[in-house]
């Protein structure tokens, strides 16, 4: 099976034939990683490569994502598109248009809807006071098939995020991660600073499933396709937030598996440190790589092929084939 290489530590990455090996600044004995076994290359620390390294990602299929220091997205190395065709893009171009761009946004935010009331559903049942909260968000959530425009899709969006985010605190019970409200860049507190970094793992993960699609990741439909690079990654990762980052997150916090001590204050907000961030990594390739019985396939599937598939669904939406219908968890 293939794995995401994350590299944290500062040093330079290179390839000897179709091995990659990483040698770090303090001339520890090189890691090597035979290039078949790659899926994609998370790079946190200062890491230098050089074009030769390149040409092998670009033969390979292999796109490398980069964080800044305070472990923001900043871009990615994207290889030549082996799988695009005109085809495909002006089948995407003519479902951006006003009512098929709709119907589309109308499911992804569905999904999103569907897939938060399953968690709340999942820790109301294990005693938690979350009935008002499910209650309210079924409400908004039945309203959003008479949304007139996206806009509009995306005011009642935000709105059930907002209560969904009041439940954080009776989820977690735990006064070291209390929510307060939602903000980012800077995250003022532990818990934003974890939604923060969980999403912007998952928006790259989802990147790569989509790099291995016909589509193309710049024209998303829910979130509008304009001067930002990718758009269609955060459509699709707002269905799989709740059921992978946000149950991370809790469980992690539960499990005392992260505390207080991995953060740090910088930039006038609260962020992860170090180590902090590579135990969410960790977990999270575990999480991607655990398997749910899928009910029409009627077979076990990875969370990061449940992705892909969400990715493989939308283009037979686009190209006429099944109308589009997005993942929900029954669990």
């Amino acid at each position: 099976m293939k794995k995401s290489l994350y590299i944290f530590s500062p040093g330079e990455l290179k390839r000897k034939d179709n091995t990659l090996f990483f040698q770090k600044a303090d001339n520890e004995k090189p890691i090597y990683r035979p290039i078949e076994n790659i899926n994609e290359i998370m790079i946190f620390g200062e890491v230098n490569f050089n074009k030769s390294l390149l040409e092998l990602l670009s033969q390979k299929e292999i796109l490398v994502h980069y964080f800044n220091y305070y472990g923001y997205y900043m871009g990615t190395f994207y290889p030549r598109e082996h799988l695009n065709s005109g085809y495909m893009i002006i089948k995407q171009a003519e479902h951006y248009a006003a009512e098929k761009r709709l119907v589309l946004a109308k499911a992804f935010v569905q999904g999103a809807y569907k897939n938060i009331r399953q968690v709340l559903k999942y820790y109301h049942n294990r005693g938690r006071d979350l009935a008002e909260i499910i209650n309210n968000i079924e409400t908004l959530g039945e309203k959003t098939a008479n949304c007139l425009d996206v806009n509009q899709l995306m005011a009642m969006e935000g709105n059930i995020r907002d209560y969904y985010y009041r439940s954080f605190d009776e989820i977690t019970q735990d006064k070291d991660f209390t929510f307060v409200e939602r903000t980012r860049r800077p995250p003022e507190n532990r818990i934003n600073a974890l939604i923060s970094f969980g999403n912007s793992m998952l928006y790259t993960l989802v990147l790569s499933e989509i790099y291995k699609t016909h589509l193309d990741p710049r024209i998303g439909f829910l979130h509008a396709s304009n001067f930002r690079r990718f758009s269609l990654n955060l459509d699709i990762a707002e269905i799989f937030k709740p059921i992978i980052v946000d149950r991370l997150i809790f469980s992690l916090i539960d499990r005392k598996m992260i505390t207080k001590k991995d953060f740090t204050k910088e930039t006038g907000g609260i962020l992860l440190k170090e180590k902090g961030r590579k135990l969410f990594v960790q977990e999270l390739d575990e999480k991607l790589k655990t398997t749910i019985k899928h009910r029409q396939l009627g077979r076990n599937v990875s969370y990061r092929r449940l992705i892909r598939m969400e990715a493989y669904k939308l283009e037979k939406h686009i190209i006429g084939e099944q109308t589009y219908e997005p993942f929900v968890a029954r669990w």
